[in-house]
């Protein structure tokens, strides 16, 4: 039997995204990183509902954020990911 290990970490991931809002952020992130303020504007979500699910994308090591100033600009560093949403849509 295989390292069921790599099967629990695959499936994490796939629960990160499971969620619609966060495949909405993975997918826009994958097409142009942006901080919170434009996730937000694009979702018309409060601004607390986006941070919640950044931070499980970050948890999930789906994302990173990279400050500029005072903002945080995100992008998708996970490229499983990033097949994953490519053969999604």
């Amino acid at each position: 039997m295989e390292n069921m290990d790599i099967y629990d970490a695959k499936s994490e991931i796939l629960k990160a995204i499971a969620h619609p809002v966060r495949l909405c952020i993975v997918k826009g992130l994958i097409e142009s990183q942006c901080n919170v303020t434009k996730i937000q504007e694009c979702l018309n979500l409060p601004q607390s509902t986006i941070s919640q699910h950044l931070a499980k994308l970050k948890a999930a090591r789906i994302i990173e954020g990279e400050r500029n100033g005072l903002e945080i600009c995100y992008k998708v560093v996970d490229q499983d990911i990033k097949k994953i949403i490519e053969a999604l849509f």
